[in-house]
């Protein structure tokens, strides 16, 4: 069975999205593919982008009430504590939540069990170890550096650092699931299950007479971010097993820690540049600042989401069909800037019709961030309307290219926050950041066109990469 894109489209966007999609779509439809390939990529796209709607939903109730609770001051220090270890965490993986990603299906299609084996244990192994080594390092910098750091942040840093190996393992076992094609194990456990708990163990221990500040959320964190991770990775291990038959395992760790060293570049660059803006605010403002920053970031999550929901789900079909037609992976490619813009934009109209409303929600200082809204959707739109472009580069072997994009870009932004934050606060750090993202969709897309020849950009059609 083969059918068109406009098809496709049909079968997995709203009707109304795909009547508008249609004609694009329909511009690649003489190339074609199995329906195998294309209902397994738009089943982790559709299930990605479901889990996102509603991770959406629940960050952002869990949010309001957080704020609620604490008030802007202690919401701000907490919020600065958990995006720097959930970064953090991320980078702690260095690299191999993503590389997973690309040798599970390659050894799988080649009939590699013995390596297969051996990339699932060592690379729980190796990021255990190295989140937990940093961690403590992490910790005892903090106490080294007390004397420079406001009084407020320096036990809630400390006691941060407990989560780091576990949201390291988190992202890993995500990878891993996502090389397997189980959308709901890669993306339920960090997006629906840990924000749910935190929320959940936070109105427990108010409850229980607990203060409401950040020190009693970061607990309330950790203890959500252990219980989510051992279910995680009991479940995927689980899977794993029933997967894989025991035997025999080989270990190419230099190899593996080689092709990860520029994804963990990649991933660091592109999770710095995520969230350089939050870290910044906190750098040179107070918490107060900070809290009014991050909700009106936490608002334009609802359109961030659709670009990772697209990115979950096809990365691993990037990998697949690099091996094959070039032909196939541009088309391929080409459809998924589509899926990325269209919700995208719609989304950010939507975010912009009722923003003002969603942030009185976090308490009313928190309107001052509305007008920031209509600057920063821009560079949303922005990164959008290429697609996910790093995820193509990396999987196709373009890691080191990729890398220094983002280098290029989170310098950019990181100097731009320097300058603009001491003369313009918050609005300082969005121009800054709309900026970056400006930069870095234009930059991606030129490098995607001059290493593969396949034009990322919505408006433009694929014929004009000649």
């Amino acid at each position: 069975m083969r059918f068109s894109a406009a098809t496709t489209a049909g079968r997995f966007l709203p009707q109304r999205w795909a009547l508008r999609m249609g004609p694009l779509l329909g511009r690649i439809d003489a190339v074609l593919f199995t329906a195998d390939e294309r209902g397994e990529a738009s089943r982790m796209s559709v299930i990605a982008f479901s889990v996102r709607i509603v991770s959406a939903v629940i960050a952002f109730v869990s949010q309001v009430l957080m704020a609620r609770w604490m008030g802007s001051f202690e919401y701000g220090i907490f919020v600065l504590v958990w995006v720097t270890m959930v970064i953090v965490g991320n980078l702690a993986c260095l690299g191999f939540h993503t590389s997973v990603i690309r040798y599970i299906p390659e050894y799988r299609e080649r009939g590699l069990m013995d390596e297969l084996r051996g990339i699932v244990l060592a690379s729980r192994l190796f990021v255990l170890i190295a989140s937990t080594l940093i961690a403590g390092l992490g910790a005892l910098g903090v106490w080294l550096a007390a004397p420079w750091i406001e009084n407020y942040y320096v036990i809630p840093f400390i006691l941060g650092v407990i989560c780091l190996p576990m949201i390291a393992m988190s992202d890993l076992l995500s990878g891993l699931a996502r090389a397997n094609s189980w959308a709901l194990f890669a993306l339920s456990p960090t997006y629906l299950v840990r924000p749910v708990l935190i929320l959940l163990f936070m109105a427990l221990m108010l409850l229980a007479g607990y203060a409401p500040d950040a020190k009693t959320a970061i607990f309330a964190s950790i203890a959500a971010t252990y219980a989510t991770t051992l279910g995680q990775l009991i479940g995927v291990t689980q899977r794993m097993e029933r997967q894989i038959p025991a035997g025999p395992m080989k270990v190419h760790f230099a190899q593996w820690f080689v092709v990860s060293l520029p994804i963990f570049l990649v991933e660091s660059f592109f999770f710095l540049l995520t969230n350089a803006d939050v870290l910044m605010v906190g750098a040179y403002m107070d918490p107060n600042d900070v809290a009014v920053y991050f909700a009106t970031v936490k608002t334009l999550a609802l359109v961030h989401f659709v670009y990772f929901a697209v990115k979950a789900g096809v990365a691993q079909r990037y990998a697949q069909f690099t091996h094959g037609d070039p032909q196939r992976l541009a088309a391929f490619a080409r459809e998924t800037v589509s899926w990325t813009f269209w919700p995208s934009l719609l989304m950010a109209l939507l975010v912009l019709a009722l923003g003002e409303p969603m942030l009185v929600l976090f308490g009313p200082e928190f309107s001052s961030g509305y007008p920031l809204l209509f600057l920063l959707v821009f560079g949303v739109a922005a990164r959008a309307a290429v697609g996910p472009c790093e995820s193509l580069l990396t999987m196709s072997g373009n890691q080191n290219i990729c890398a220094a994009v983002y280098a290029m870009t989170l310098a950019f932004n990181i100097a731009l926050n320097v300058v603009l934050i001491p003369m313009f606060g918050l609005w300082g750090a969005a121009m800054a950041t709309a900026f970056a993202m400006i930069f870095e969709a234009g930059a991606l897309s030129f490098t995607v066109w001059r290493k593969l020849g396949i034009v990322m950009l919505i408006f433009v059609p694929a014929k004009g990469a000649a």
